[in-house]
C-alpha cells in the first residue's frame, strides 16, 4: 500500500497568490504567447474543478484579425441596443486594440447529476486559473465581460455559438507596458463568520 505524504508548504505559489494583480487590457501590447505558450496557460486553466468530469467549457482563440472584426462587430450591434454611446466605444476598444483573446465558452451539459449553476461556475474558475496561468509564465492578462458576452446576436454572429453558450470571459493576453498599481483589497475580517459549532 502506497503511504501518502502530508504536501509541503509552497511559499512561493502563496506569494504569487497573495500577490497577484491582472494587467488591464489597455495596456497589454505584443509581443502575446505563441501557440506553444498558450497551450501551456490552457491546460493550466483547465485543471479547474470540474464535478462530474463533464467539461463544460471550451477555448475560442481569437488572433488580431478575429479581433478586430469583434470591435467593428461591437459597434454594429451596439449601435441597435439602449447602451450609450460612450460605452459602446469603450467595449468595441477592448476588441479593437487586442492582439490576443482567449474566450472561455461556458457550455453547459445537460446533466442529472450536476447542477447548470455548478457547471457555470467550473466555467468561470476556468477564467481565474487562466489569467494565474498566463501571469505565471510572465505574461500579461485580464479577464473581462462586458455586454457581449451575454448578447445573442453578438454571440452568434461574432462567435458562432450554439443556443446553449455564452462567454464567461474574455480572457486579454499580451506582454505588459506598465505595473498597474494596486488596489484596495477586501477586508477578510468583516467577510468572514466563523463556525465552530
Amino acid at each position: 500500500m502506497t503511504q501518502l505524504t502530508p504536501l509541503s508548504r509552497r511559499d512561493d505559489v502563496l506569494d504569487f497568490l497573495l500577490n497577484r494583480r491582472s494587467r488591464p487590457a489597455k495596456t497589454l501590447t505584443t509581443p502575446v504567447p505563441d501557440q506553444s505558450d498558450l497551450e501551456v496557460i490552457l491546460t493550466a486553466a483547465a485543471r479547474s474543478p470540474d464535478h462530474g468530469k463533464l467539461e463544460p467549457w471550451r477555448f475560442l482563440v481569437m488572433g488580431r484579425e478575429a479581433c478586430s472584426r469583434l470591435g467593428a462587430l461591437s459597434h454594429t450591434i451596439g449601435q441597435t441596443r439602449d447602451i450609450a454611446p460612450e460605452k459602446i466605444a469603450k467595449s468595441a476598444m477592448a476588441f479593437e486594440e487586442a492582439h490576443l483573446v482567449v474566450a472561455v465558452i461556458a457550455s453547459p451539459t445537460p446533466s442529472e447529476k450536476v447542477p447548470e449553476t455548478e457547471q457555470v461556475l467550473s466555467a468561470g474558475a476556468v477564467c481565474l486559473a487562466m489569467v494565474n496561468g498566463a501571469l505565471a509564465s510572465g505574461w500579461g492578462a485580464n479577464w473581462l465581460t462586458g455586454w457581449q458576452a451575454m448578447d445573442r446576436a453578438f454571440l452568434d454572429q461574432g462567435l458562432e455559438l450554439a443556443p446553449h453558450e455564452f462567454v464567461a470571459g474574455f480572457i486579454h493576453l499580451g506582454t505588459e507596458t506598465r505595473t498597474p498599481p494596486d488596489r484596495p483589497r477586501p477586508d477578510i475580517a468583516k467577510l468572514t463568520t466563523w463556525v465552530d459549532e
